[in-house]
C-alpha cells in the first residue's frame, strides 16, 4: 500500500527566521491510520500539519527542500483551496472557524462554494450533521453552543466534502475532561466508520489515548525524535526525555522501579497486563511516607447559599457554600456550563447573588464596588492578551496604582518589588509584544499581584500549555503562595494541575455544589467524577488493579512523591547556578 502522505528528506525554514523550523523530515502515514503527532511547545508539529494542509507554503512563506506529497498533490501546487478538498482541518479555536449564522449554515458552507444543488445539499449537511451527532441542532447559532458541540460543528464542516484525511489541531484544549473524552470517542467512531486517515495534534498524550492510535510521531526542535507504536513508546524515556508528560499509571509503575515490556499493552491501563508490577508498585506505595497535612488558618473567603440566575427562570448557581483559609491553593472544576466562571464574577462583583451572601475576612462584600473589591480580590483572565493594555512591561504593571493616584515614588517601589518577584525586573524596560506567551502570562499576573490582593483567582491558567509550559506557570503560582502567602482559586479543566497543585477542590455540578474534598479523593470517587463530567484519574484503576485498597492514599502519595523529586531538581539547579556565579565572580 502506498503512503498517503510522505515527507522525503523534507525541510522549511519560515521567511522572517534565520534557523529552520523542519530538519530532514522522513514520515509515512498510510491510508486508514490513526496518527497521534505530539510535542512540546515550539517543537514544530505545528509546522508539519501547516505543510499537510497546504497553509505552507501558501500561507505561510518560506523555504523548503525535499518532498511532500498528500493525497497524490503536492501542496505546493494544489494550493490551500486545492487541499482542502482533500484535507479537513479542525482547528484549535473552533471560534475563528465558524461562518454561518446557524449550524447547517456553517456546515453547508462548502457546499455552497461548490455550487451543490440545493436537494444534494441538504441531503450531504443531514447526513454530516448526524455522523457528529448535531442533527438535532441545526438551527442554533454556533455562538450558542457548548465547546464539545462547536467542536462537532467544525467537524461536520469538513466531513460534508468527504475529505480523506482529518486533521485536528488540539482539539482538547478547551474542553472539560467530559466532552474530551466524547470528543476522542468521536474521532474515533468517524475514523472506523468512514475510513478517513486521522492525524490528532495534541500534548495531552494520556487523554488522546483513550481510544486506540497507530502511532505516536514524537517532534521536538524541528525533527522526528520517535515514530512507535505507543505500547512501544510507553516502555521507553522518551516522553519524559522530550518535556512531554507520560500518563500518571506508567510514571507510578516507573517509581515503582519497574521497566514497562510492551507485549503487557501500557496504551491503556484498563487492559494493560498489570500482574508483573503489582508486588513492585505495592511495595512503593507501602514504603512512600504519606503527604504531611497543611496546618490550618483562618478562613480568608466565604460563599454562604449564594444563588444566581441570569433570568429568574434558570439559576446557574443554586445555595453554594464553602469556606477558603488563607494560603490555600483550591481549584474550581466541573463541566462546560457548571457555573464555575459565574462564581468568579460574583466574588469580583460583575454580578450580585439573587440570595446568599459572600464574605471576606468574615465581612459582608456586598456594598464594596468593582473598584474596591479589585484591591483584594485580583482576577486572571485565561488569555493575557485580553488584560493588557499597554505597550511596555512597567507601564502595564504600574496601570492599576496608577489609576488609583498611588504616588509615583510608592509605584515604583511597589512594582519593581512585584516584578522581582515575578522574574520579570530585567525585563521591566521591555515592550510586552516581546514576551513568550509564559512571560505575557506572569505580567498579567504581576498587574494584579502589585495591587496587595488577599486573593487571586485565575481563569484556566494553563490552557492549551504543553507540559513544560504548564510547570512553569504552575511552579511559579506555587512558589507565590508559599514564599508571600497568597490564597489562590484556579478555575480548571485540568485534572493534572487540580491533582497536582491544590491542597481542595470544588465540585460543581449544574449549579450545585457536589464536593469539596482533597482533589486525590475526588478524582478515585467514580460517583463524583461522573456527575460532574470529570475524568477519574488513571491512578485510581492502576491502585484496583494492583490490589491497593485506599485509591485516594495511593493518588495522594503519588503526586507527594513527584513534588519532592521536583523540589530536589529545582534546588539541585539552584545550587549549581550558584556555584557557576561564584566561579564566575572568583574570575
Amino acid at each position: 500500500m502506498d503512503p498517503i502522505i510522505e515527507f522525503k528528506d523534507f525541510s522549511f525554514r519560515y521567511r522572517a527566521q534565520q534557523e529552520a523550523s523542519l530538519h530532514d523530515i522522513n514520515l509515512k502515514i498510510y491510508p486508514g491510520e490513526k496518527i497521534l503527532i505530539a510535542g512540546p511547545s515550539g517543537s514544530g508539529k505545528s509546522t508539519l500539519a501547516h505543510c499537510i494542509n497546504g497553509l505552507i507554503p501558501c500561507s505561510f512563506t518560506g523555504e523548503t527542500a525535499g518532498t511532500l506529497t498528500v493525497a497524490g498533490l503536492t501542496p505546493e501546487k494544489a494550493g490551500v483551496f486545492g487541499m482542502s478538498k482533500r484535507v479537513g482541518t479542525v482547528l484549535q479555536d473552533t471560534d475563528g472557524q465558524f461562518i454561518g449564522l446557524t449550524v447547517a449554515e456553517d456546515i453547508a458552507f462548502a457546499l455552497e462554494n461548490d455550487k451543490v444543488p440545493q436537494d444534494e445539499m441538504f441531503r450531504r449537511v443531514d447526513r454530516a450533521a448526524e455522523m457528529v451527532q448535531m442533527k438535532d441542532h441545526l438551527d442554533r447559532s454556533p455562538a450558542e453552543l457548548s465547546g464539545g458541540q462547536k467542536q462537532r460543528v467544525s467537524l461536520g464542516g469538513v466531513l460534508v466534502d468527504d475529505v480523506d484525511i482529518l486533521l485536528f489541531d488540539e482539539p482538547l484544549a478547551n474542553l472539560d475532561p467530559a466532552a474530551g473524552k466524547r470528543t476522542i470517542a468521536l474521532i474515533d467512531d468517524i475514523a472506523r466508520t468512514e475510513k478517513v486517515t486521522v492525524i490528532i495534534i495534541e500534548h495531552r498524550i494520556e487523554d488522546v489515548l483513550y481510544r486506540d492510535v497507530d502511532r505516536i510521531v514524537v517532534v521536538n526542535n524541528g525533527r522526528i525524535a520517535a515514530d512507535l507504536k505507543p505500547d512501544d513508546l510507553l516502555s521507553t524515556d522518551i516522553l519524559s526525555a522530550e518535556g512531554m508528560r507520560e500518563p500518571l499509571y506508567v510514571t507510578a509503575i516507573k517509581h515503582a522501579g519497574a521497566a514497562i515490556n510492551p507485549a503487557d499493552h501500557p496504551q491503556h491501563i484498563e487492559q494493560m497486563n498489570v500482574a508483573p508490577y503489582r508486588e513492585a508498585v505495592r511495595n512503593w506505595y507501602e514504603l512512600t511516607p504519606a503527604p504531611a497535612s497543611r496546618p490550618q488558618s483562618e478562613v480568608l473567603l466565604e460563599a454562604d447559599q449564594v444563588s444566581f440566575g441570569y433570568t429568574s427562570r434558570h439559576q446557574v448557581l443554586q445555595d453554594v457554600s464553602f469556606r477558603i483559609r488563607k494560603g490555600e491553593m483550591v481549584s474550581v472544576v466541573g463541566q462546560n456550563g457548571a457555573g464555575k466562571s459565574t462564581l468568579a464574577a460574583l466574588i469580583c462583583g460583575f454580578y450580585s447573588p439573587s440570595s446568599g451572601k459572600i464574605l471576606l475576612e468574615g465581612e459582608d462584600i456586598a456594598p464594596l464596588s468593582i473598584k474596591e473589591r479589585g484591591e483584594k480580590i485580583g482576577l486572571v483572565m485565561q488569555s493575557p492578551n485580553q488584560m493588557i493594555s499597554k505597550p511596555m512591561i512597567y507601564e502595564e504593571v504600574s496601570l492599576g496604582l496608577t489609576v488609583r493616584g498611588v504616588p509615583e515614588d510608592e509605584i515604583r517601589e511597589r512594582v519593581e518589588r512585584t516584578l522581582r518577584i515575578c522574574g520579570l525586573y530585567t525585563m521591566r524596560n521591555w515592550p510586552v509584544s516581546a514576551l513568550s506567551f509564559g512571560q505575557k502570562k506572569r505580567v498579567s499576573i504581576a498587574s494584579i499581584l502589585v495591587m496587595n490582593p488577599e486573593i487571586l483567582i485565575l481563569d484556566e491558567p494553563t490552557a492549551g500549555q504543553d507540559y513544560r509550559h504548564y510547570t512553569e506557570i504552575m511552579e511559579f503560582l506555587r512558589d507565590l503562595n508559599r514564599r508571600i502567602g497568597l490564597t489562590i482559586m484556579m478555575i480548571t479543566h485540568d485534572m493534572h494541575l487540580m491533582l497536582e497543585y491544590t491542597d481542595r477542590a470544588l465540585v460543581l455540578s449544574d449549579g450545585h455544589l457536589i464536593a469539596d474534598d482533597t482533589p486525590a479523593a475526588i478524582l478515585t470517587n467514580e460517583d463524583v467524577t461522573d456527575r460532574a463530567s470529570l475524568k477519574k484519574t488513571s491512578l485510581y484503576d492502576l491502585a484496583v488493579a494492583c490490589d491497593i485498597g485506599d485509591a485516594a492514599a495511593f493518588a495522594s502519595r503519588f503526586i507527594s512523591y513527584e513534588r519532592r523529586l521536583r523540589d530536589e531538581e529545582k534546588n539541585a539547579a539552584e545550587e549549581t547556578g550558584k556555584a557557576e556565579n561564584l566561579q564566575k565572580e572568583v574570575r
